[in-house]
């Protein structure tokens, strides 16, 4: 990690200049040595940002924040303008992404100068108090609620629940996301009713958008569960999970059926090959986002830790988790984790009277050695 850093000279700075900190807005000591236009307050902060979103965004941010050349044609100006706006736009999508990702991971103080970002730049772009600035409310709400700063977590979303209300058309994917965040936040303060109330909302929200069984809608499911699991209440946490894995599990295989060639057909193409294969499959993906492929692993490897220890576990429940998450890492392009957990698949269907379900491992599992090396 290579961070350039300068120190300020505050009696350098042009009369009635204001150096404040990126991150927190207190007064800068510590300047960005690349775009020279990002301030921060202390190395500390420096080194978060850079982490969490600046290094992937120094030289879209020089460009934005550098003075305004003088254009001598409308047209040049125009053309400015439109080169502007579309790359902020850019930046709202990317730093999100990047933020809900971390979120996924765990990483909750290193999404937070992301989910910033994103903030800073709708605001410029939409303006103050529009729908386009809820989802960058809900992602530092989520991280203030994975940060234990619910009183912070609580801002965000009120902030984000009133321009909810009062937006008349506002999407249903918003909803769904703005109460599973209030589920997220009323479960860590343990009011779990109130938490089941909006997980159930959520849960209606997404179906209403995208169906009952889609991945989108998932998330809910397993959120619910995770709070009948901390009640105890172990036989409906297990639906919940099942149902969870189940949409997951149909997702991949449907991606895998579409998209990888037959054993007959993977012949045919190392035929007409010249040199190494390294891989038939490489436009295999898991046709979402960097966030929502972290969100698959959060989720399916939270399930299956649960499925691993438990006392009285269901040899199928685990089968099916671990062919599920075989089959993301395996659309993720991680050959050797894939090989790992549906070797692990396997084991499992040893106690599970399927055929069928042992003959779709076996093909699996060529099919992992048909990609070539792991990974």
């Amino acid at each position: 990690m290579n961070i350039l850093i300068m120190d300020i000279n505050p009696l350098a700075n042009p009369k009635g200049s204001k150096l404040v900190c990126e991150i927190c807005q207190l007064p800068a000591f510590v300047q960005c040595k690349h775009c020279k236009l990002t301030y921060y307050c202390s190395l500390e902060h420096q080194k978060a940002d850079w982490i969490g979103i600046h290094e992937k965004i120094c030289d879209k941010l020089a460009f934005l924040r550098q003075a305004t050349p003088f254009l001598p044609s409308k047209e040049e100006r125009d053309k400015r303008q439109s080169q502007v706006q579309s790359m902020k736009i850019d930046l709202i999508e990317m730093s999100r992404t990047l933020a809900q990702k971390m979120l996924f991971e765990g990483k909750h103080e290193l999404s937070v100068p992301a989910a910033m970002q994103s903030l800073r730049y709708s605001i410029e772009v939409y303006g103050v108090a529009t729908i386009e600035l809820v989802p960058s409310y809900l992602v530092l709400g989520e991280a203030c609620v994975g940060l234990g700063k619910l009183t912070e977590a609580e801002d965000y979303l009120a902030k984000a629940q009133w321009t909810v209300l009062k937006t008349t058309d506002c999407p249903r994917a918003i909803k769904s996301k703005l109460n599973r965040n209030l589920g997220l936040l009323y479960a860590a303060k343990g009011d779990f009713q109130e938490s089941l109330v909006n997980f159930a909302d959520d849960i209606y929200h997404a179906s209403e958008e995208f169906g009952t069984d889609s991945i989108r809608t998932s998330g809910g499911y397993f959120h619910m569960a995770n709070v009948f699991f901390r009640q105890g209440k172990m036989e409906v946490a297990d639906s919940l999970y099942r149902q969870v894995v189940n949409i997951w599990h149909d997702h991949l295989s449907d991606i895998i059926r579409k998209k990888v060639p037959s054993e007959e057909e993977a012949a045919k193409s190392r035929s007409r090959m010249i040199g190494p294969v390294k891989g038939l499959f490489e436009d295999i993906s898991s046709g979402l986002d960097a966030a929502q492929d972290a969100e698959a692993i959060q989720i399916l490897s939270s399930i299956y830790d649960i499925r691993e220890h438990q006392i009285s576990r269901q040899a199928q429940d685990l089968t099916r988790t671990c062919h599920a998450m075989a089959m993301l890492y395996f659309v993720l392009g991680e050959i050797k984790k894939a090989k790992e957990f549906g070797r692990k698949a396997i084991v499992a269907s040893d106690q599970v009277k399927d055929d069928d379900l042992s003959k779709s491992l076996v093909e699996f599992m060529k099919l992992c050695e048909r990609q070539g090396p792991s990974s």
